[in-house]
Protein backbone atom coordinates (compact mmCIF):
# COMPACT_ATOMS: atom_id res chain seq x y z
CA UNK A 1 0.00 0.00 0.00
CA UNK A 2 1.69 3.12 -0.81
CA UNK A 3 0.90 6.40 0.80
CA UNK A 4 -1.28 8.26 -1.35
CA UNK A 5 -3.38 5.07 -0.61
CA UNK A 6 -3.04 5.43 3.05
CA UNK A 7 -4.14 8.88 3.11
CA UNK A 8 -7.23 8.36 1.09
CA UNK A 9 -10.76 9.59 1.95
CA UNK A 10 -12.40 6.47 0.21
CA UNK A 11 -11.95 2.97 0.72
CA UNK A 12 -12.09 2.86 -2.84
CA UNK A 13 -8.64 4.91 -3.73
CA UNK A 14 -7.30 3.51 -0.45
CA UNK A 15 -8.10 -0.17 1.82
CA UNK A 16 -9.26 -1.37 -1.91
CA UNK A 17 -7.39 0.63 -4.45
CA UNK A 18 -6.14 -2.78 -5.96
CA UNK A 19 -9.28 -4.63 -6.34
CA UNK A 20 -10.49 -1.75 -8.44
CA UNK A 21 -7.53 -0.33 -10.03
CA UNK A 22 -8.99 -0.78 -13.84
CA UNK A 23 -11.61 1.52 -13.04
CA UNK A 24 -9.10 4.26 -12.65
CA UNK A 25 -8.34 5.05 -16.35
CA UNK A 26 -12.57 4.80 -16.65
CA UNK A 27 -13.79 6.80 -13.96
CA UNK A 28 -10.91 9.22 -12.52
CA UNK A 29 -10.86 13.22 -13.37
CA UNK A 30 -8.47 12.08 -16.15
CA UNK A 31 -10.14 9.32 -17.15
CA UNK A 32 -13.39 12.09 -17.75
CA UNK A 33 -10.53 14.48 -19.18
CA UNK A 34 -9.01 11.79 -21.88
CA UNK A 35 -12.57 11.46 -23.18
CA UNK A 36 -13.36 15.10 -23.46
CA UNK A 37 -10.32 15.25 -26.05
CA UNK A 38 -11.47 12.50 -27.72
CA UNK A 39 -14.68 13.44 -28.39
CA UNK A 40 -13.76 16.82 -29.26
CA UNK A 41 -10.95 15.51 -31.75
CA UNK A 42 -13.98 13.19 -33.40
CA UNK A 43 -16.28 15.86 -33.87
CA UNK A 44 -13.08 18.08 -35.20
CA UNK A 45 -12.04 15.20 -37.88
CA UNK A 46 -16.05 15.30 -38.82
CA UNK A 47 -16.31 19.13 -39.25
CA UNK A 48 -13.69 18.71 -41.71
CA UNK A 49 -14.20 15.56 -43.40
CA UNK A 50 -17.98 15.06 -43.34
CA UNK A 51 -19.38 18.22 -43.05
CA UNK A 52 -18.52 19.93 -46.22
CA UNK A 53 -17.89 23.19 -45.31
CA UNK A 54 -15.09 25.88 -47.14
CA UNK A 55 -13.56 27.23 -43.97
CA UNK A 56 -12.77 23.33 -42.70
CA UNK A 57 -11.07 22.05 -45.27
CA UNK A 58 -10.61 18.16 -45.18
CA UNK A 59 -7.71 16.58 -43.41
CA UNK A 60 -4.98 15.03 -44.78
CA UNK A 61 -3.20 11.59 -44.11
CA UNK A 62 -0.96 13.48 -41.85
CA UNK A 63 -3.05 15.50 -39.82
CA UNK A 64 -5.77 12.98 -39.75
CA UNK A 65 -2.60 10.89 -37.87
CA UNK A 66 -1.92 13.45 -35.89
CA UNK A 67 -4.95 14.59 -34.07
CA UNK A 68 -5.82 10.78 -33.81
CA UNK A 69 -2.57 10.87 -31.55
CA UNK A 70 -3.52 13.94 -29.55
CA UNK A 71 -6.60 11.68 -28.89
CA UNK A 72 -4.96 8.19 -28.18
CA UNK A 73 -1.63 9.45 -26.78
CA UNK A 74 -3.27 11.54 -23.79
CA UNK A 75 -1.50 11.49 -20.93
CA UNK A 76 -1.21 12.06 -17.10
CA UNK A 77 0.88 15.10 -17.74
CA UNK A 78 -1.40 16.63 -20.69
CA UNK A 79 -4.35 16.11 -18.14
CA UNK A 80 -2.10 18.08 -15.63
CA UNK A 81 -1.86 20.87 -18.22
CA UNK A 82 -5.62 20.66 -18.89
CA UNK A 83 -5.94 21.40 -15.10
CA UNK A 84 -3.69 24.39 -14.94
CA UNK A 85 -5.34 25.98 -17.86
CA UNK A 86 -8.68 25.27 -15.55
CA UNK A 87 -7.52 27.50 -12.98
CA UNK A 88 -7.59 30.37 -15.15
CA UNK A 89 -10.72 29.64 -16.51
CA UNK A 90 -12.65 27.84 -14.09
CA UNK A 91 -14.47 25.99 -16.74
CA UNK A 92 -13.39 22.46 -17.11
CA UNK A 93 -14.71 21.92 -20.59
CA UNK A 94 -13.60 25.35 -22.21
CA UNK A 95 -10.07 23.95 -20.90
CA UNK A 96 -9.81 21.21 -23.11
CA UNK A 97 -10.77 23.45 -25.93
CA UNK A 98 -7.98 26.29 -25.26
CA UNK A 99 -5.87 22.55 -24.22
CA UNK A 100 -6.50 21.54 -27.70
CA UNK A 101 -5.88 24.74 -29.57
CA UNK A 102 -2.19 24.62 -27.58
CA UNK A 103 -1.52 21.23 -29.36
CA UNK A 104 -2.59 22.37 -32.72
CA UNK A 105 -0.89 25.93 -32.65
CA UNK A 106 2.02 26.00 -35.13
CA UNK A 107 0.54 23.14 -36.84
CA UNK A 108 -0.96 22.92 -40.27
CA UNK A 109 -4.49 22.47 -38.41
CA UNK A 110 -4.14 25.71 -36.72
CA UNK A 111 -6.07 27.12 -39.22
CA UNK A 112 -8.77 25.53 -38.63
CA UNK A 113 -8.51 26.05 -34.78
CA UNK A 114 -11.57 27.62 -34.62
CA UNK A 115 -13.68 24.52 -34.97
CA UNK A 116 -12.44 22.82 -31.89
CA UNK A 117 -15.75 22.63 -29.97
CA UNK A 118 -17.83 24.18 -33.07
CA UNK A 119 -21.18 25.15 -32.32
CA UNK A 120 -21.15 22.79 -29.24
CA UNK A 121 -22.55 23.39 -25.54
CA UNK A 122 -20.53 21.97 -22.83
CA UNK A 123 -23.02 18.79 -22.26
CA UNK A 124 -22.54 17.83 -25.63
CA UNK A 125 -18.86 17.01 -24.82
CA UNK A 126 -20.00 15.89 -21.12
CA UNK A 127 -22.31 13.63 -21.89
CA UNK A 128 -20.99 11.79 -24.57
CA UNK A 129 -17.63 11.10 -22.18
CA UNK A 130 -19.93 10.22 -19.58
CA UNK A 131 -21.20 7.57 -22.03
CA UNK A 132 -17.69 6.25 -23.23
CA UNK A 133 -16.89 6.00 -19.53
CA UNK A 134 -19.69 3.74 -18.62
CA UNK A 135 -19.04 2.19 -22.23
CA UNK A 136 -15.75 1.22 -20.78
CA UNK A 137 -16.41 0.89 -17.30
CA UNK A 138 -19.31 -1.92 -18.17
CA UNK A 139 -16.85 -3.60 -20.10
CA UNK A 140 -14.70 -4.34 -16.96
CA UNK A 141 -17.14 -5.07 -14.90
CA UNK A 142 -18.30 -7.58 -16.63
CA UNK A 143 -15.28 -8.92 -17.24
CA UNK A 144 -15.19 -9.45 -13.38
CA UNK A 145 -19.10 -10.67 -13.22
CA UNK A 146 -18.94 -13.46 -15.69
CA UNK A 147 -15.50 -14.49 -13.93
CA UNK A 148 -17.72 -15.01 -11.22
CA UNK A 149 -19.88 -16.55 -12.76
CA UNK A 150 -17.66 -19.23 -14.74
CA UNK A 151 -16.36 -19.98 -11.59
CA UNK A 152 -20.07 -20.87 -9.86
CA UNK A 153 -20.94 -22.46 -13.21
CA UNK A 154 -17.72 -24.97 -13.21
CA UNK A 155 -18.87 -25.83 -9.34
CA UNK A 156 -22.41 -26.50 -10.22
CA UNK A 157 -21.18 -29.46 -12.51
CA UNK A 158 -18.61 -30.57 -9.73
CA UNK A 159 -21.23 -30.94 -7.65
CA UNK A 160 -24.24 -31.69 -9.67
CA UNK A 161 -25.34 -34.90 -8.19
CA UNK A 162 -24.19 -33.92 -4.16
CA UNK A 163 -27.54 -34.43 -2.41
CA UNK A 164 -28.29 -31.60 -0.27
CA UNK A 165 -31.31 -30.98 2.75
CA UNK A 166 -33.06 -27.71 0.87
CA UNK A 167 -34.51 -25.48 3.61
CA UNK A 168 -37.81 -23.54 2.98
CA UNK A 169 -38.34 -20.87 6.04
CA UNK A 170 -35.31 -22.17 7.41
CA UNK A 171 -37.21 -25.31 8.13
CA UNK A 172 -35.87 -28.61 6.48
CA UNK A 173 -37.39 -28.80 2.72
CA UNK A 174 -37.42 -31.43 -0.10
CA UNK A 175 -33.89 -32.49 -0.80
CA UNK A 176 -32.00 -30.94 -3.83
CA UNK A 177 -28.35 -31.24 -4.98
CA UNK A 178 -25.37 -28.65 -3.97
CA UNK A 179 -24.89 -28.12 -7.77
CA UNK A 180 -28.35 -27.52 -8.68
CA UNK A 181 -28.73 -24.43 -6.13
CA UNK A 182 -26.07 -23.01 -8.06
CA UNK A 183 -27.02 -23.73 -11.18
CA UNK A 184 -29.56 -21.49 -10.21
CA UNK A 185 -27.92 -18.81 -9.02
CA UNK A 186 -25.96 -18.60 -12.11
CA UNK A 187 -29.00 -18.85 -14.35
CA UNK A 188 -30.03 -15.78 -12.55
CA UNK A 189 -26.46 -13.45 -13.04
CA UNK A 190 -26.31 -14.34 -16.28
CA UNK A 191 -29.96 -13.24 -16.87
CA UNK A 192 -29.75 -9.86 -15.25
CA UNK A 193 -25.98 -9.87 -17.22
CA UNK A 194 -27.67 -10.09 -20.68
CA UNK A 195 -29.85 -6.97 -19.74
CA UNK A 196 -26.74 -5.07 -18.90
CA UNK A 197 -25.23 -6.15 -22.26
CA UNK A 198 -28.13 -4.80 -24.07
CA UNK A 199 -28.03 -1.42 -23.03
CA UNK A 200 -25.82 0.78 -25.43
CA UNK A 201 -25.36 4.49 -23.89
CA UNK A 202 -27.42 7.14 -25.47
CA UNK A 203 -25.77 10.50 -26.75
CA UNK A 204 -26.54 13.82 -27.98
CA UNK A 205 -24.24 16.53 -30.09
CA UNK A 206 -27.10 19.16 -30.46
CA UNK A 207 -26.03 21.97 -29.27
CA UNK A 208 -26.95 24.25 -26.34
CA UNK A 209 -30.72 23.28 -25.98
CA UNK A 210 -31.06 20.35 -28.22
CA UNK A 211 -32.45 21.89 -31.62
CA UNK A 212 -28.90 22.97 -33.80
CA UNK A 213 -29.53 26.26 -33.41
CA UNK A 214 -25.71 28.01 -33.39
CA UNK A 215 -25.41 24.91 -36.10
CA UNK A 216 -27.96 26.06 -38.61
CA UNK A 217 -27.04 29.65 -37.90
CA UNK A 218 -23.21 29.35 -39.36
CA UNK A 219 -24.37 26.66 -42.23
CA UNK A 220 -27.80 26.04 -43.06
CA UNK A 221 -26.83 23.45 -45.42
CA UNK A 222 -25.07 20.93 -43.34
CA UNK A 223 -26.86 18.01 -42.81
CA UNK A 224 -26.04 18.65 -38.77
CA UNK A 225 -28.26 15.84 -37.07
CA UNK A 226 -26.46 13.21 -39.21
CA UNK A 227 -23.44 14.41 -38.77
CA UNK A 228 -23.74 14.28 -35.25
CA UNK A 229 -25.32 10.50 -35.52
CA UNK A 230 -22.19 9.35 -37.17
CA UNK A 231 -19.56 11.01 -34.28
CA UNK A 232 -21.78 9.29 -31.68
CA UNK A 233 -22.08 5.70 -33.44
CA UNK A 234 -18.53 5.89 -34.25
CA UNK A 235 -18.05 5.33 -30.39
CA UNK A 236 -20.45 2.95 -29.81
CA UNK A 237 -23.24 4.97 -29.05
CA UNK A 238 -26.48 5.71 -29.22
CA UNK A 239 -28.04 9.03 -30.67
CA UNK A 240 -30.36 10.66 -28.88
CA UNK A 241 -32.40 12.95 -30.97
CA UNK A 242 -34.82 14.42 -28.19
CA UNK A 243 -33.25 16.31 -25.84
CA UNK A 244 -33.24 19.61 -23.69
CA UNK A 245 -29.25 20.67 -23.39
CA UNK A 246 -28.54 17.49 -21.48
CA UNK A 247 -29.13 14.10 -22.40
CA UNK A 248 -32.16 12.79 -20.37
CA UNK A 249 -30.12 10.16 -18.72
CA UNK A 250 -32.64 7.70 -18.64
CA UNK A 251 -30.02 5.38 -20.26
CA UNK A 252 -27.92 5.86 -17.31
CA UNK A 253 -31.05 5.11 -14.77
CA UNK A 254 -31.36 1.89 -16.82
CA UNK A 255 -27.72 0.65 -16.62
CA UNK A 256 -27.31 1.29 -12.79
CA UNK A 257 -30.77 -0.27 -12.15
CA UNK A 258 -29.48 -2.93 -13.99
CA UNK A 259 -26.40 -3.00 -12.20
CA UNK A 260 -28.32 -2.95 -9.09
CA UNK A 261 -30.45 -5.75 -10.14
CA UNK A 262 -27.44 -8.34 -10.28
CA UNK A 263 -26.00 -6.78 -7.65
CA UNK A 264 -28.74 -8.34 -5.46
CA UNK A 265 -28.84 -11.91 -7.08
CA UNK A 266 -25.02 -11.26 -5.82
CA UNK A 267 -25.94 -10.47 -2.08
CA UNK A 268 -28.64 -12.95 -2.24
CA UNK A 269 -25.97 -15.79 -2.76
CA UNK A 270 -23.46 -14.19 -0.59
CA UNK A 271 -26.10 -14.58 2.39
CA UNK A 272 -27.09 -18.05 1.49
CA UNK A 273 -23.31 -19.26 1.36
CA UNK A 274 -22.25 -17.40 4.66
CA UNK A 275 -25.30 -20.05 5.93
CA UNK A 276 -24.20 -22.77 4.38
CA UNK A 277 -20.45 -22.27 5.96
CA UNK A 278 -22.47 -21.31 9.38
CA UNK A 279 -24.51 -25.03 8.71
CA UNK A 280 -21.05 -26.65 8.03
CA UNK A 281 -22.09 -27.37 4.54
CA UNK A 282 -18.94 -25.82 3.15
CA UNK A 283 -15.34 -24.99 5.21
CA UNK A 284 -13.30 -22.50 4.43
CA UNK A 285 -9.47 -23.52 3.58
CA UNK A 286 -7.32 -21.39 6.04
CA UNK A 287 -4.53 -18.95 4.77
CA UNK A 288 -1.21 -19.29 6.38
CA UNK A 289 -0.66 -16.56 8.78
CA UNK A 290 -4.59 -15.17 8.37
CA UNK A 291 -6.14 -14.27 11.42
CA UNK A 292 -9.81 -14.81 12.00
CA UNK A 293 -10.48 -13.76 15.38
CA UNK A 294 -7.74 -11.31 17.21
CA UNK A 295 -9.05 -13.43 20.68
CA UNK A 296 -10.60 -17.18 19.40
CA UNK A 297 -7.73 -18.49 17.33
CA UNK A 298 -9.78 -21.09 16.06
CA UNK A 299 -12.10 -19.01 14.01
CA UNK A 300 -12.21 -19.14 10.34
CA UNK A 301 -14.47 -16.28 9.47
CA UNK A 302 -16.61 -16.03 6.20
CA UNK A 303 -15.13 -12.40 5.37
CA UNK A 304 -14.87 -12.44 1.60
CA UNK A 305 -18.63 -13.20 1.83
CA UNK A 306 -19.46 -10.35 4.32
CA UNK A 307 -17.35 -7.74 2.24
CA UNK A 308 -19.15 -8.37 -0.61
CA UNK A 309 -21.87 -7.76 1.04
CA UNK A 310 -21.08 -4.74 2.24
CA UNK A 311 -20.10 -3.43 -0.51
CA UNK A 312 -23.16 -4.37 -2.48
CA UNK A 313 -24.96 -2.51 -0.35
CA UNK A 314 -23.09 0.90 -0.52
CA UNK A 315 -23.04 0.09 -4.37
CA UNK A 316 -26.42 0.26 -4.80
CA UNK A 317 -26.84 2.52 -2.27
CA UNK A 318 -24.91 4.96 -4.70
CA UNK A 319 -26.63 3.94 -8.09
CA UNK A 320 -29.90 3.81 -7.02
CA UNK A 321 -30.06 7.23 -5.93
CA UNK A 322 -28.42 8.12 -9.41
CA UNK A 323 -30.84 6.28 -10.97
CA UNK A 324 -33.73 7.91 -9.39
CA UNK A 325 -32.19 11.52 -9.48
CA UNK A 326 -30.24 11.87 -12.42
CA UNK A 327 -33.31 11.71 -14.81
CA UNK A 328 -34.82 14.99 -13.04
CA UNK A 329 -33.65 18.21 -14.07
CA UNK A 330 -35.34 21.56 -13.91
CA UNK A 331 -36.86 22.86 -17.30
CA UNK A 332 -34.15 22.45 -20.24
CA UNK A 333 -30.99 21.97 -17.41
CA UNK A 334 -29.58 22.60 -14.01
CA UNK A 335 -26.55 21.64 -12.38
CA UNK A 336 -27.01 18.84 -10.06
CA UNK A 337 -26.27 16.17 -12.08
CA UNK A 338 -22.67 16.95 -12.67
CA UNK A 339 -21.84 16.51 -9.39
CA UNK A 340 -23.70 13.43 -9.42
CA UNK A 341 -22.06 12.13 -12.21
CA UNK A 342 -18.65 12.38 -10.42
CA UNK A 343 -19.46 9.87 -8.46
CA UNK A 344 -20.27 7.05 -11.09
CA UNK A 345 -16.89 5.19 -10.13
CA UNK A 346 -17.69 5.01 -6.79
CA UNK A 347 -21.10 3.01 -7.51
CA UNK A 348 -19.02 0.70 -10.46
CA UNK A 349 -15.83 0.64 -7.51
CA UNK A 350 -17.55 -0.95 -5.07
CA UNK A 351 -19.69 -3.62 -7.46
CA UNK A 352 -16.48 -4.72 -8.73
CA UNK A 353 -14.97 -4.56 -4.72
CA UNK A 354 -18.12 -6.91 -4.03
CA UNK A 355 -17.89 -9.00 -7.69
CA UNK A 356 -13.84 -10.26 -6.73
CA UNK A 357 -14.46 -10.50 -2.74
CA UNK A 358 -17.20 -13.16 -3.45
CA UNK A 359 -14.46 -14.71 -6.06
CA UNK A 360 -12.21 -14.68 -3.12
CA UNK A 361 -14.01 -16.08 -0.74
CA UNK A 362 -15.42 -18.74 -3.68
CA UNK A 363 -11.59 -20.05 -3.79
CA UNK A 364 -11.40 -21.12 -0.06
CA UNK A 365 -14.38 -23.08 -0.23
CA UNK A 366 -14.75 -27.11 0.32
CA UNK A 367 -17.70 -28.90 0.57
CA UNK A 368 -18.27 -31.00 3.29
CA UNK A 369 -20.34 -33.72 2.23
CA UNK A 370 -20.04 -35.97 5.52
CA UNK A 371 -21.93 -32.98 7.13
CA UNK A 372 -24.21 -32.91 4.12
CA UNK A 373 -25.20 -36.56 4.71
CA UNK A 374 -25.72 -35.76 8.60
CA UNK A 375 -28.00 -33.63 7.67
CA UNK A 376 -29.77 -35.72 5.08
CA UNK A 377 -30.23 -38.42 7.55
CA UNK A 378 -31.50 -36.56 10.43
CA UNK A 379 -34.30 -35.43 8.42
CA UNK A 380 -36.47 -38.55 7.05
CA UNK A 381 -39.68 -36.40 7.82
CA UNK A 382 -38.75 -34.66 4.26
CA UNK A 383 -40.31 -37.79 2.89
CA UNK A 384 -43.62 -37.59 3.82
CA UNK A 385 -44.21 -35.49 0.60
CA UNK A 386 -43.24 -38.74 -1.62
CA UNK A 387 -45.08 -41.10 0.44
CA UNK A 388 -48.35 -38.87 1.01
CA UNK A 389 -48.14 -38.21 -2.99
CA UNK A 390 -48.33 -41.99 -3.83
CA UNK A 391 -50.97 -42.02 -1.27
CA UNK A 392 -53.15 -39.93 -3.60
CA UNK A 393 -52.35 -40.98 -6.61
CA UNK A 394 -54.01 -44.62 -5.51
CA UNK A 395 -56.62 -43.19 -4.20
CA UNK A 396 -55.83 -43.56 -0.55
CA UNK A 397 -58.12 -41.84 2.96
CA UNK A 398 -56.57 -38.47 3.95
CA UNK A 399 -52.96 -39.28 3.20
CA UNK A 400 -51.66 -35.97 4.02
CA UNK A 401 -53.39 -35.09 7.11
CA UNK A 402 -51.94 -38.85 8.29
CA UNK A 403 -48.31 -37.84 7.19
CA UNK A 404 -48.86 -34.69 9.14
CA UNK A 405 -50.27 -36.38 12.40
CA UNK A 406 -46.73 -38.74 11.60
CA UNK A 407 -44.26 -35.75 10.89
CA UNK A 408 -45.25 -32.19 11.81
CA UNK A 409 -43.15 -30.70 14.32
CA UNK A 410 -40.90 -34.11 15.18
CA UNK A 411 -37.91 -36.08 14.10
CA UNK A 412 -38.72 -39.13 12.31
CA UNK A 413 -36.23 -42.06 11.84
CA UNK A 414 -35.93 -44.40 8.46
CA UNK A 415 -36.94 -47.31 10.58
CA UNK A 416 -40.04 -45.07 11.48
CA UNK A 417 -40.83 -43.76 7.85
CA UNK A 418 -40.61 -47.19 6.46
CA UNK A 419 -42.22 -49.03 9.07
CA UNK A 420 -45.11 -46.55 8.15
CA UNK A 421 -45.26 -47.25 4.16
CA UNK A 422 -44.72 -51.42 5.04
CA UNK A 423 -48.29 -50.91 6.18
CA UNK A 424 -49.47 -49.15 3.47
CA UNK A 425 -51.92 -50.90 1.03
CA UNK A 426 -49.86 -50.28 -1.89
CA UNK A 427 -49.30 -51.86 -5.25
CA UNK A 428 -46.12 -53.50 -5.02
CA UNK A 429 -43.92 -51.36 -7.13
CA UNK A 430 -45.09 -48.77 -5.63
CA UNK A 431 -44.10 -49.78 -2.07
CA UNK A 432 -40.89 -50.84 -3.61
CA UNK A 433 -39.81 -47.88 -4.96
CA UNK A 434 -40.92 -45.65 -1.43
CA UNK A 435 -39.21 -48.47 0.16
CA UNK A 436 -36.04 -47.81 -1.33
CA UNK A 437 -36.40 -44.20 -1.19
CA UNK A 438 -33.97 -42.15 0.87
CA UNK A 439 -33.33 -38.35 1.73
CA UNK A 440 -30.43 -38.45 0.01
CA UNK A 441 -31.83 -39.95 -3.39
CA UNK A 442 -35.02 -37.55 -3.50
CA UNK A 443 -33.67 -35.05 -5.21
CA UNK A 444 -35.70 -35.28 -8.30
CA UNK A 445 -33.65 -33.89 -11.74
CA UNK A 446 -31.67 -31.67 -9.59
CA UNK A 447 -28.65 -33.35 -11.00
CA UNK A 448 -29.48 -32.82 -14.84
CA UNK A 449 -30.51 -29.42 -14.14
CA UNK A 450 -27.07 -28.06 -12.29
CA UNK A 451 -26.10 -29.31 -15.67
CA UNK A 452 -27.88 -25.80 -17.04
CA UNK A 453 -25.35 -24.16 -15.47
CA UNK A 454 -23.72 -22.40 -18.43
Amino acid sequence: MTKENLTAVSPIDGRYASKCAELCDVFSEYGLIKRRVLVECAWLEALCDEAGIPECRRLSAAERKALKGIAEGFSVDDAMRVKEIESVTNHDVKAVEYFLKEKVKGTSLEGRSEFIHFACTSEDINNMSHALMLRDGKAALRGAMDELAGKLSAMARQWAKVPMLAHTHGQPASPTTVGKELAVVVARLRRQASEIDRLVMPAKMNGAVGNFNAHYAAYPKVKWEALARGVIESLGLRQNRLTTQIESHDGIAELFDAICRWNSVLLDFDRDVWMYVSMGYFRQRTVKGEVGSSTMPHKVNPIDFENSEGNIGLANAVMGYMARKLPVSRMQRDLTDSTTLRNMGVGFGYTMIAVKSTIKGLGKLELNEERLREDLDRNWEVLAEPIQTVMRKVGMDRPYERLKELTRGRRVTAEIMREFVAGLPLPDDDKARLMRLSPATYTGIAGSLAALAK
